[in-house]
Order: C-alpha cells, then structure tokens, then sequence
C-alpha cells in the first residue's frame, strides 16, 4: 500500500551566486537521535544507503541502497561538520552533469521544545536538473521521517514524485 503523498516542498535559495534546493523536514526527537538518522552508516541504511571509510580522513565511500544494487559508490568529502548541528558533504561532479562541478549538500540541525528541524540543502546547476533532483529528495526525505517515526519505507513509491513534482522544480529554478 502506498501512503499519500503530499506536494513538492523544496524551495529555492540562492547564496554567493550558487543556487540550492532546500527542505525542510521537523521530529519529535532529541537533535542527537536525529543527527545519528543521518550520519551513521547502519541508521542510513534504513532510508538511503551506507558509507564505509573512515570520516576522519575528511572522506567517505557512499553507497545508495534505495535504487538497486547497481549504483556505484560516491566519493564524499566531508567539509565541515559539527555534530550535531551541521554536516557539509562536497561530491564528484555527476556523471554527464551540464558543468564540471559536484554537488555541496548541507545538513543543518536545530531543536527546540523537544522538536528537530532538519534543514537539507543540494546545490543544483539548472532548472531541468533539479526537475529530477527535487523529486529524488522528497521522496528520500519522506523515507527518512517513515524510518524515524517506525513507518514502512517501503510503502513509498518514486514514482509517486518523479515525474509529478518536476514542474514544481523547474518553475521554482526558472
């Protein structure tokens, strides 16, 4: 059964000329639960994937387990990171990307009154980029509140978001 699902919610912000695509995701849960959500490998798994190394060589190997078990793993270089506050992940440019940069992703925590907002950010290069983008972390967003709340993941479908919320995201980076 597939849960309803609810309309786009990324925003578009931009900041030293780089533009982003924002969400924003709130728990009922102490910052340091929701922090462990989305930097151990094992709590990962649950929604999006693994990483193996060591985080302080400064990198790890990311491995998406929500997309088969053919996408190869990603570099990511961990630029900043502040538990449990704020975690920024730099990434290889993506394969056939318009220019020849990765991707910045931040991951900005705050609590307040026992709730934790997630602020989660992608630099995005284009608007018909983040048509598929966009989508993609909605739905891996919405798998992570499924995993913390003791929701099914499974019961989300991509298909769901992708291509359904792409307008939203085009018209949003126009």
């Amino acid at each position: 059964m597939t849960t309803t699902v609810p309309a786009a919610t990324g925003r578009r912000e931009t900041r030293d000329k780089t533009d982003f695509v924002v969400f924003t995701r709130t728990f009922r849960a102490p910052i340091d639960d929701v922090w462990a959500a989305v930097t151990e490998s094992d709590r990962l798994a649950r929604w999006i994937g693994t990483w193996e190394g060591d985080p302080a060589q400064g990198h790890v190997d990311f491995h998406m387990n929500a997309e088969g078990d053919d996408v190869p793993s990603e570099l990511f270089t961990i630029a900043a990171c502040e538990p449990p506050r704020l975690l920024e992940i730099h990434t290889e440019p993506p394969v056939g990307a318009v220019v020849g940069v990765g991707w910045v992703i931040e991951l900005g925590l705050a609590e307040s009154d026992g709730i934790t907002t997630l602020e989660f950010r992608q630099s995005v290069p284009d608007a018909e980029m983040v048509a598929s983008v966009g989508p993609g972390w909605d739905y891996y967003l919405d798998r992570l509140v499924e995993a913390e709340t003791g929701g099914d993941v499974s019961s989300l479908d991509f298909d769901d978001y992708y291509p359904k919320f792409s307008d939203h995201y085009r018209r949003e980076f126009s």
